[in-house]
């Protein structure tokens, strides 16, 4: 996939995919397209490939397949890591690969994307772009400090990142304009008068993953760690760098880089919130239902106790579109939508299946209870009087008397919202 120099995209972007699937390769390169990257690929199949194409091309990132035959274990996973050296590494994960994130981020794995969630890559890819271009600067600094400080005071004057020195217990001995700006303090006197160890304002994780360095060059593991600003208003701040270290190895102080990544994690969670609700109503979608449906089946057979499934259909939403138009339409889901939520207790799961079905999830709750909970609903529809005048078919079951695995469990309550349905339309012909 050749550059495409198309003014206002990110600069071309060299990445080597190790991955057998062209499918998923084509769907990271779409993605990474829609965030307005310029991508030049290139395709490994295994580890001798990656090693051959590392030889002679540079990149700027990698991206790997896991679960994969070409590296099993921790050895494999070390063999790939010494393999890409310094390009950050990142890894599209199946579902059978979720277990062992943990054995991946070990060996050195910059961060990791679901296969089911590959439209998160392209975010990945600039965490990855940013650390890397962070830890080139914080290392030239370090080389800076042994001769002269003359770098180390263009890193401190550096507006996008906040730099400090601190003594052992966390107190700020100096910072720069870019700290003080990011904690809202007006003076870097004002800012260094305010900062108390004790009080925890300012907690640079003393004690915890901060204090852990390597033993060639003292740099701090990266960590996130929640600052205050001087309005009391909280912030997500990522902190790396290095200790100081006395001649008999006792750490005397750190020297600390601090990004402000606050909005970053707040749109990563929007991110995760669109991923899993409906763009329409708000309420949970196709994909977070069948999540909420296996954790309670898991959960279910854990206690031995049942759960409910509501299915709920929006009666002649074709009608009212034809008649009243899509937006009319658009806000009768809504309306059943705000219903749903408000019977809802905080442990339920509410849910729109898609088009005019909608669920609703009952952890811990009979048939009988769950039927309650499904007239009420109708109750509230029938009262509704905004027009168009709404109505509402519904089918209950309950886990495990009617069904023991998901697709049974919606099998059997749509059979029985079907059969409310004709119920009614008979009932309609009667009278």
């Amino acid at each position: 996939m050749s550059p495409e120099g198309t003014e206002g995209k990110s600069p071309p972007l060299r990445i080597l995919f190790i991955h057998r699937d062209a499918d998923t390769v084509e769907s990271c390169l779409q993605e990474l397209k829609k965030a307005r990257f310029t991508v030049s690929a290139d395709i490994a199949l295994n580890l001798a490939q990656c090693t051959e194409q590392l030889r002679s091309e540079s990149y700027d990132v990698v991206v790997a397949e896991y679960p994969s035959p070409s590296w099993k274990g921790s050895q494999g996973l070390q063999s790939l890591r010494q393999t890409v050296e310094e390009v950050p590494l990142l890894f599209v994960t199946t579902s059978k690969g979720k277990e062992s994130i943990a054995e991946l981020t070990a060996h050195g794995a910059f961060d990791y994307v679901e296969g089911e969630h590959i439209a998160q890559l392209p975010m990945a890819v600039r965490r990855a772009l940013n650390e890397k271009k962070l830890r080139a600067e914080l290392e030239e600094a370090g080389k800076a400090l042994k001769h002269s400080q003359s770098l180390y005071h263009a890193l401190v004057d550096n507006p996008a990142y906040g730099v400090c020195r601190c003594d052992a217990q966390g107190k700020f001995l100096s910072v720069n304009q870019a700290l003080v700006a990011m904690l809202g303090y007006a003076t870097k006197e004002e800012l260094l008068a305010a900062n108390h160890p004790s009080d925890g304002v300012f907690d640079l994780g003393t004690g915890s993953a901060l204090t852990e360095r390597s033993s060639e060059n003292m740099r701090i593991n990266p960590i996130e760690v929640e600052w205050k600003r001087k309005n009391g208003t909280t912030l997500k701040v990522k902190l790396s760098g290095r200790g100081v270290y006395d001649d008999r190895g006792d750490c005397v102080g750190h020297e600390i880089i601090a990004v402000d990544v606050t909005e970053q994690r707040t749109l990563e969670e929007q991110l995760r919130h669109q991923a899993s609700s409906d763009s329409l109503t708000g309420l949970a979608n196709h994909r977070h239902l069948f999540d909420a449906l296996h954790a309670e089946i898991c959960r279910s057979k854990r206690t031995m106790r049942e759960f409910s499934l509501v299915l709920l259909d929006l009666d002649g939403l074709k009608k009212i579109n034809d008649r009243y138009g899509h937006l009319a339409g658009d806000r009768a889901l809504c309306r059943l939508a705000h219903i749903l939520a408000d019977c809802c207790r905080s442990v339920d799961t509410a849910a729109r299946q898609g088009g005019d079905e909608f669920a609703l999830l009952l952890p811990e709750t009979g048939v009988a209870a769950a039927t309650m909970v499904g007239h009420r609903i109708c109750g509230l529809v029938t009262k509704d009087a905004e027009e168009p005048r709404l109505s509402v078919s519904v089918g209950v079951v309950s886990y495990p008397m009617d069904a023991d695995t998901i697709g049974t469990l919606l099998h059997a309550a749509d059979k029985a919202l079907y059969a409310m349905k004709r119920k009614q339309a008979k009932a309609a012909r009667v009278s």
